[in-house]
């Protein structure tokens, strides 16, 4: 049996802290006891790899023969319909992670290959995520910060774009595992109303506990919101759905962050809406593609102020804490995959009947 799993370099940072599970240097923490399996699957074999790009790419080169991929949201192995045509042994897919968007559900359902993820390892370390990134930009802390570094002092530069929190309007899109999380760190601020967008009406009970009012239509919702933050799946439903139009709807001077992923909002749209004072402010650390180009707008767009970027690489979901739990929940995968035993429902996103 053959496992490749497409992680991502540590470098020294992995050598130095072995708790970066998350990297081809500590490889999820599973590579002896895979190796400690051998006895019982002859000739297993584990290749650990973050070359993945290309048909030359250790990714597809180890594929074609896999019978195990595992791989992560955040240097993701793009597994295609095209891909698993020509993975002939393929019959599991595994995210160290919460996310598998990187693969092609529709396809993994016609060729019957399972995938799994690690379902609420990130929700706790993204959650949290949010909440500093609608503090960093409501504070404008970015600018601040780098004034400070280049050995300037002007208070009046940063406070001009820096508010608080406290009684301004905060909604979510999606209120689900983090969505909802988001909101429950922020009742303690004092905001003015919290609201949600999402398919499903929270019960009665929930909505109370975080002081949370529903709104139906997306774009009256973006409408009262001083704050708006993604907390969804990337699906056809969400792909592109804050775009130019949507953008269009916010409040002028609205602040906008995306943990979620980056495709569920138009990169040039965005950015213009920044450019244009529209936004006043954007932070996430999701991008359309990852690892982002180095000329993606999103690394360099600034509010007309000079600030509002708070942008940064996708780990808002592999904090340490956050890769000792998707590494454990990886290898508990495995071990019901070995023994024939069922897997955790909420870990399922396509069954081994290759239901979704």
């Amino acid at each position: 049996m053959k496992v490749l799993a497409i992680l991502y370099n540590g470098f020294n940072a992995a050598v130095k802290e072995p708790r970066l599970l998350g990297t081809v240097e500590n490889k999820l923490g599973i590579d002896k006891w895979l190796a400690s399996r051998g006895h019982e699957f002859i000739g297993t074999f584990c290749a650990v790899s973050s070359d993945k790009e290309g048909p030359n790419s250790d990714f597809e080169k180890h594929l074609v023969d896999a019978e195990v991929v595992i791989t992560t949201p955040f240097h993701p192995g793009y597994l295609t319909r095209e891909l698993m045509e020509k993975a002939k042994n393929l019959k599991i897919c595994i995210t160290a992670g919460v996310g598998s968007d990187h693969i092609d559900l529709n396809a993994a359902v016609d060729h019957k290959i399972q995938v799994l993820e690690v379902t609420g390892s990130n929700v706790v370390s993204v959650a949290e995520h949010v909440v500093m990134n609608i503090l960093t930009l409501v504070r404008n802390f970015v600018p601040a910060h780098e004034m400070i570094e280049r050995g300037d002092w002007q208070v009046s530069d940063i406070a001009r774009n820096a508010f608080d929190l406290e009684g301004k309007v905060v909604g979510t899109i999606g209120a689900g595992r983090i969505g909802y999380r988001v909101l429950q760190r922020l009742v303690p601020f004092d905001c003015k109303e919290h609201l949600y967008y999402d398919y499903a009406k929270l019960p009665v009970e929930r909505e109370q506990a975080i002081k949370a009012r529903r709104v139906e239509d997306i774009e009256e919702f973006v409408s009262q919101c001083d704050v708006v933050t993604v907390n969804a799946p990337l699906h056809e439903g969400t792909r592109g759905l804050i775009n130019e139009k949507l953008l269009s709807k916010f409040k002028p001077g609205a602040w906008l962050v995306n943990t979620a992923r980056g495709a569920i909002c138009d990169t040039d749209a965005v950015a213009a809406a920044l450019t244009s004072g529209q936004l006043r402010g954007y932070a996430g650390d999701v991008w359309n593609v990852q690892p982002a180009p180095k000329d993606h707008p999103w690394r360099t767009m600034k509010n007309p102020l000079g600030g509002g970027n708070g942008m940064t690489p996708h780990y808002s979901g592999t904090t340490l804490d956050a890769q000792a739990r998707y590494a454990a929940g990886t290898k508990s995968i495995l071990e019901n995959y070995f023994e024939g035993r069922e897997q955790e429902p909420a870990n399922v996103i396509v069954g081994h009947d290759g239901q979704r």
